[in-house]
Formats: structure tokens, C-alpha cells, sequence
């Protein structure tokens, strides 16, 4: 299972690592970079609706490994579209790819470690979450070296992508048997246990305004860290690419510690924890000079924003009949933040430079800050399971 999500990671930080040769090999300014980067998030919301359905169908181990295999090929393709074909209608089509495959991924492991946290009643996804983060922590390394040893992202990605697949096809096998339970209902059945029921419950929604804020605040720096510390504090192509690693480096650690925090805290006090992180990080990054502040303001950006996603995840499956349903309704919502975020912080970018441009992220921790009270378990599922989960509210 962990295997899974580091795979996912590692490919998705093989690519974001090279943002900066797709910038300069196709010729784009920012406001046009984020443009771009938009087709992947494209592919991704129009897979996360049918993921869930797919899943209680098919099962998380087919979804997954469908996904990979989706992901994969677009990945491959994005590297030889910026490097061979100097073709930005390509690298969108490989993007697309990349994007869908990524999210029904996403959404299939997302279920199964759900239904791993509940057999345990303890707080572990962010766990899973930690190895996804450790995979971009391989996949941003991996960069580094390459970057500096002038490898370029056709032949970068044609070796890395396979191999993900290869592992992932085999990983997926070893998932819990699949469940013909209450969860298929909910795509099913009529009134109220209906997929699109899901979309009218106060709750779910107000957990996938909280991911969202969180996503914006994590993806935001997937998609520009990079850029943002190579245009606005100058230093190296490799540094910028390191600052990414340190970022992931510092989510990684994050979501290994996050679990006994939530444990012992709950829910919304760790999660008002690590907002109060990621905001004093970003402004660090913004506003710190010299290379040791900055570097400070990367690891508590990456601390902040490493248990937002995993905790909405975990807070969409409290109920395990209506798992599947709410799980894809709050990614979806969650990465319509990679839908918007590229070309507006692109935009602001060019008008004010990357690096400020940051500073708007900052404005979505308010919101993200409110709706974490939405991440308590219901009084109906605490009673049920017990005070192991009830501590985690």
C-alpha cells in the first residue's frame, strides 16, 4: 500500500521537476507556464467524478493500476513532446493523460488506505500520505542529479515512467480483498445514499473547501517553488530544484509525525497548527533574504501544508457506506485548486513576479483555518468506533 503512494509521488515530482526546462524549451512566460500546467489538472477533475464509481465497481486494485499505466504514458509523452517535438499542443495532450491517470490513482489508493485506517481505528493515513511525499522526495532528488548532470526530461522520463508502472502493477496486487459492501451503495442506490447526494451534504463539501485550501498551499509549491526561487532570489537552476526537494523533504516529516499529533490533539488543533506553519513559512519564502532564511521558510511551508489533504481523506471516509461517494467529491473539489492555481498565480506572476505572487496563498490559509472544524469525526461514527477515534476529533 505504501509502495503505491511513493510511485505516485515519484511520478508526479519526475515531472514537476522539470517545469523549468517546459518553460524554457517551449518558450513560455509564466501567465502561459500556468496555462499549460492547467491540462493537467484538467485531466484529473475529469477522472476524480468517475474514480469512486470505478472503484466500487472494479475494485482499488484494477483503478490503480489502470491509472498507471494512463499516467505513465502521459508522463513519457510530456518529456519527449518539450524535448523532441518542441510542441506545446503535445505536452497539453500528454498532460491530460498525466493528469487523469494521476487522479484515479489518487482516488483508489486515497479509498484503500481509508479502509486500512478503519480495520486499525487509529490514525494512519497521513502515514500513506508520508510515503507519497517520500516518493516526490525520490522523484525531486533523483532531478537534482540529473538536472545537474544535463540529462534532459524526454530520456529522464521515458526511464522513470516504466519503471513506476512496473512496480505499481505489482504493488496493486497486494491490496485488502474488495469490498461488495455498503460502500458500492452509495453509488447505487436513490435518495439520500446517491453519489450526488453527496455534493448537498454541508459537511463533505465544507472538508473539500478545507482540502482545497490546503491543496492550493501544497500545489502552489509543486508548481512554482521551483520557478519562484530561481526568478526572485537568483540562484542556480539545481538550487531551485533543491528548495522543491526541501519542501517535500519537510512534508515527508510531516506526515510521519502528523498521526500521533492528531492523536493526541485532535483533528482541528493540529490542523490550526500547521496553517499558523505554512503561513509564517510562505512569508519567510516571500520576504527572507539570504539563503538560510529562505531555506527555514521552505521547511515550515512544507510542515504546514503536509496534513491538510490526508486529514480531509481520512474526514470524507468516516463513514465507510458512504466512502467511495464523498471521498471523490471532496478530491475533486480539493484539485480544483490545481485547476485554478497554475494560470492565476502565472498571471500574478507576471504582473508582480513570481515570487510575490506567492504571497496570495497565504490569503486561502483563512478559509482553510475555518473549515478544519468540519474534519471532526461525526458523533455517530465517534460513538461507534470508540475512543481511539474519537481522539483523533
Amino acid at each position: 500500500m505504501a509502495v503505491v503512494f511513493a510511485l505516485n509521488g515519484l511520478l508526479v515530482a519526475s515531472f514537476i521537476s522539470r517545469v523549468p526546462d517546459v518553460r524554457s524549451s517551449l518558450g513560455l512566460d509564466n501567465g502561459a507556464l500556468g496555462l499549460l500546467l492547467l491540462a493537467m489538472a484538467v485531466g484529473s477533475l475529469a477522472a476524480l467524478p468517475l474514480s469512486g464509481r470505478l472503484v466500487s465497481r472494479f475494485g482499488g486494485t484494477a483503478v490503480v493500476r489502470a491509472g498507471a499505466v494512463v499516467a505513465a504514458v502521459g508522463a513519457t509523452a510530456a518529456g519527449v513532446g518539450v524535448q523532441v517535438w518542441g510542441s506545446v499542443v503535445a505536452v497539453a495532450v500528454a498532460l491530460l493523460l498525466l493528469g487523469a491517470g494521476i487522479g484515479a490513482w489518487d482516488v483508489a489508493m486515497n479509498l484503500e488506505a481509508a479502509e486500512v485506517e478503519r480495520r486499525l481505528r487509529r490514525s494512519i493515513m497521513a502515514r500513506f500520505h508520508a510515503a507519497f511525499s517520500l516518493g516526490t522526495v525520490g522523484g525531486a532528488g533523483l532531478a537534482v542529479l540529473v538536472t545537474a548532470g544535463d540529462v534532459g526530461p524526454a530520456l529522464h522520463l521515458a526511464v522513470v515512467s516504466p519503471l513506476v508502472l512496473a512496480v505499481t502493477w505489482w504493488s496493486a496486487a497486494r491490496f485488502l480483498p474488495a469490498r461488495a459492501s455498503a460502500g458500492s451503495a452509495s453509488f447505487n442506490e436513490s435518495g439520500s445514499g446517491s453519489a450526488g447526494s453527496a455534493w448537498l451534504e454541508p459537511r463533505t463539501l465544507a472538508i473539500g473547501v478545507m482540502v482545497l485550501a490546503f491543496a492550493v498551499t501544497e500545489g502552489s509549491a509543486n508548481d512554482w517553488l521551483t520557478v519562484a526561487l530561481i526568478d526572485g532570489h537568483d540562484v542556480e537552476h539545481w538550487v531551485g530544484v533543491a528548495g522543491y526537494a526541501l519542501f517535500v523533504t519537510a512534508m515527508t516529516v510531516g506526515r510521519l509525525v502528523g498521526p500521533w499529533a492528531l492523536d493526541r490533539w485532535g483533528r482541528p488543533r493540529t490542523l490550526w497548527a500547521t496553517t499558523a506553519l505554512a503561513l509564517v513559512g510562505l512569508l519567510l519564502v516571500v520576504l527572507g533574504q539570504g539563503v538560510v532564511l529562505v531555506g527555514v521558510g521552505v521547511l515550515l511551508w512544507g510542515l504546514g501544508a503536509s496534513l491538510g489533504f490526508p486529514v480531509g481523506m481520512s474526514a470524507a471516509s468516516d463513514d465507510p457506506a458512504r466512502a467511495e461517494a464523498r471521498v471523490s467529491v471532496v478530491a475533486t473539489i480539493g484539485y480544483a485548486a490545481f485547476l485554478a492555481g497554475p494560470p492565476l498565480l502565472g498571471w500574478l506572476g507576471d504582473a508582480v513576479g513570481t515570487l510575490r505572487a506567492l504571497l496570495a496563498v497565504a490569503v486561502l490559509l483563512v478559509p482553510a483555518a475555518v473549515a478544519v472544524l468540519a474534519a471532526r469525526p461525526p458523533r455517530a461514527i465517534s460513538e461507534q468506533d470508540g475512543p481511539q477515534v474519537t481522539a483523533r476529533g
